[in-house]
């Protein structure tokens, strides 16, 4: 899965995240999990508008973050980096075959149903809501 490192900056009740690869994408919040939930939308927004993964910069590594003259004045200043997961939908279905234990199933069958969904839309949400949940600092 790629990451894009952002830098999360701010105080209680007022953060914000920008991304060094890539100018003017940035996510507010007045928490940092809330932040971070904003960042992983507009990390998304972002690349979408300037055309998809082709026209955008692939995520530095570690090292040219480092050398990065505005990545290390942030720093400096109080920010700190925070990988940030890159989700994009597709709209596009596809099939997967997957095992999991039948009573597993049955309680996600069960779920699902509580919620009006189907066993694939619950996965899926399932799926993307613990990756965005997942933090690498």
């Amino acid at each position: 899965m790629t990451h894009y490192i952002g830098l999360l900056d701010g105080k209680k009740g007022g953060y914000g995240i920008a991304f060094p690869d890539l100018p003017g994408c940035t996510a507010m919040g007045r928490t940092m999990e809330e932040a971070r939930r904003n960042a992983i939308a507009a990390l998304a927004d972002w690349i979408g508008e300037m055309g998809g993964l082709e026209a955008v910069p692939a995520p530095s590594d570690p090292e040219t973050l480092r050398l990065n003259g505005e990545a290390q004045e942030a720093i400096r200043e109080g920010a700190f980096p925070i990988a940030i997961p890159l989700l994009i939908e597709s709209g596009r279905s596809v099939r997967a075959n997957i095992s999991m234990d039948q009573g597993i199933l049955a309680a996600i069958d069960a779920a699902a149903e509580e919620r009006g969904l189907t066993r694939s839309s619950f996965l899926a949400s399932a799926a993307i809501e613990k990756i965005r949940a997942e933090v690498k600092p």
